[in-house]
């Protein structure tokens, strides 16, 4: 594919903000999004631009028992062609929604090249999604092709479509499913479409290279469904593809630098982080994929495949701090942290440990990275940073509904965010909900210092009254996450018939920590001299959290729980309270 200008306005913007990555205020006042015509294709105008005789390395997957296989631009630039072609013959055309439910797998990143390059509209699917959940999926998201691993196959027995079915991998083929494998063997049978031609492995592949729409959609993700069920957020040929500028700049990447992300197929930051940001800095995706988790192991194939620039998990992050054999990658030159916020004593710790400061970032599925604290900026605890070059991000007073210092977050639609959705599917509703007086309203609330650093405070529906007080469950949790028995907690309020709620813990525990009355003892005695009154936590509870397939803390289910609870009159088994403790806070300085 030869450069077009949508090409060079792209690498344009690029390189601007690569040079003035450690340098915010002049990529804030600079920056402008690139100019990109009324027909625009990524895989072909982008990716296959670069790939031309690029032999460094696009993907390197690492498998837990040492495996590994690496392949370069040019090489998967090829191979996305034989998969477009092959899946042309089998009747994918511009504008078929096509589910994708792979792994980290060399066949997903070469697939979304192939779709793209068809114009075809990919829906992102977990691998841990069960049938109930790809009926849903299926019949909402009106899918006309999945593309699944055969071992999840059979999850779609019971899922009612006229879809067409491909399975990746080896053994048997189920009844029904066209073989992947076809692809890039250049087998396979057409089944109707002549204009395509796989070809052979020594000849090149002729398919219909698609010019949609720079507005046409490319992506329909379903989001986690952390209060509801999941909604379909419709991305474009650019939103995502070209926005992620501003995700890359937050990542700090450079051209052929490694990067790892701990993140799963199918959620939107599995597209942030490791197929667009990187692909636009031409950098490489590094994956290592593992069966269960193990801090040391982790950090031992960073230092050894030489990774720069590492974004994790809050959860990853505290394992790892939990790890004191865990080595300092040698490379590693920025860390991140996503998905939500990163407790300051984390923070603290990895910088003590590595000498590298955690930068948080802040988004939604609904749009790029949007919020973040950028290369060479300071970091102020607990702060996710300030506005990325080129969002338009508004405090909005839910009450007034005019700009403040305190607010819901939201963009400013006066001028469409070039990093921003089109539309939830097929909920109209909805639509009109979230963009109520020409703001789109992420339902997070946030504050703003006189310096621009905006601290998360919670979800519209988190943040909750005790005592006439509004408690922030993230402050909370920050403060408990101190304490060395904690690893992971979730503050939700308990109905209480004085406060109205009091604030509740449900805490994971580290290693060498028992869910007694002891342990309990300790962290209620930390809470009061850590809190103030009104936000210390009077009641405990020693559980795994519920969380989302995209690892997000579902804390509208441990609401439930207390809901429940106060409903049948009876304390919850486990539930440990301050009164049980006499004499609890003798002798303890209090806030």
């Amino acid at each position: 594919m030869s450069e077009t200008r949508n090409t060079r306005n792209i690498r344009t913007a690029r390189d601007q903000l690569i040079e003035l990555a450690n340098d915010y205020d002049r990529a804030v006042a600079e920056f402008r999004w690139p100019e990109i015509g009324p027909t625009f294709n990524w895989a072909t105008e982008w990716f296959d631009v670069i790939a031309q005789g690029n032999d460094r390395p696009a993907l390197w997957i690492v498998e837990e028992d040492g495996t590994e296989a690496i392949f370069s631009f040019a090489e998967l630039s090829e191979r996305s062609d034989r998969v477009a072609a092959w899946l042309a013959a089998q009747g994918v055309a511009q504008g078929d929604r096509v589910m994708v439910m792979l792994g980290n797998q060399v066949e997903l990143w070469e697939s979304v090249l192939a779709l793209s390059k068809l114009g075809a509209v990919i829906v992102p699917g977990a691998t841990a999604l069960g049938p109930s959940e790809l009926v849903d999926r299926i019949a909402r998201g009106r899918i006309d092709h999945v593309l699944t691993n055969r071992a999840d196959a059979g999850k779609f027995d019971g899922v009612d479509g006229d879809y067409t079915r491909i399975a990746v991998g080896t053994g048997a083929l189920s009844e029904g499913w066209l073989d992947y494998g076809d692809a890039l063997d250049g087998g396979g049978e057409s089944s109707g479409a002549p204009e395509a031609n796989v070809g052979t492995p020594d000849a090149s592949p002729d398919f219909p290279r698609a010019e949609p729409a720079s507005g046409d959609p490319l992506l329909v993700y379903f989001t986690s469904g952390t209060t509801s069920k999941p909604k379909m957020v419709e991305h474009t040929q650019t939103s995502y593809p070209v926005g992620h500028l501003s995700t890359m700049y937050w990542l700090g990447m450079r051209p052929g630098d490694v990067h790892l992300a701990i993140s799963s197929p199918g959620w939107a930051k599995h597209a942030w982080s490791l197929i667009f940001a990187p692909w636009i800095a031409e950098a490489t995706v590094f994956i290592y994929n593992y069966a269960k988790f193990d801090a040391v192991k982790l950090a031992a194939e960073l230092d050894r495949a030489g990774v720069t620039t590492f974004c994790a998990p809050p959860t990853v992050w505290r394992m790892l701090i939990q790890a004191p054999d865990a080595v300092r990658p040698h490379a590693l030159r920025e860390v991140l942290s996503a998905g939500e916020p990163l407790n300051p004593e984390v923070i603290s710790r990895i910088e003590a440990r590595w000498g590298l400061t955690i930068r948080d970032g802040y988004g939604q599925t609904e749009m790029t990275a949007t919020v973040a604290n950028t290369p060479g900026s300071p970091v102020k605890p607990g702060s996710m940073g300030r506005p990325l070059p080129g969002v338009p991000v508004v405090l909005v007073d839910p009450v007034s509904g005019e700009p403040s210092d305190e607010g819901e977050l939201c963009l400013d639609l006066a001028e469409r965010p070039f990093t921003l959705m089109t539309r939830y599917l097929d909920d109209p509703e909805r639509n009109a909900e979230v963009t109520v007086g020409g703001y789109y309203h992420t339902g997070d609330v946030a504050s703003r210092d006189a310096d621009g650093h905006i601290t998360y405070i919670g979800r519209t529906d988190d943040v909750f009254k005790s005592s006439d007080y509004k408690v922030s469950p993230f402050e909370v949790e920050s403060l408990l996450i101190e304490h060395p028995a904690v690893v992971e907690a979730a503050v939700v309020p308990a109905p209480h018939a004085t406060r109205l709620t009091t604030p509740k813990a449900y805490v994971v525990l580290a290693d060498g920590w028992a869910p007694d009355a002891e342990t309990a003892r300790a962290l209620f005695v930390h809470s009061a001299s850590t809190m103030p009154s009104y936000m210390r936590v009077r009641r405990i509870e020693f559980a795994e959290l519920p969380k989302t397939i995209s690892g997000k803390i579902r804390r509208v289910d441990l609401r439930m729980l207390e809901v429940e609870a106060d409903r049948s009159g009876e304390r919850r088994g486990g539930e440990f309270r301050e009164e049980d403790f006499a004499g609890l806070l003798d002798g303890v300085t209090r806030r």
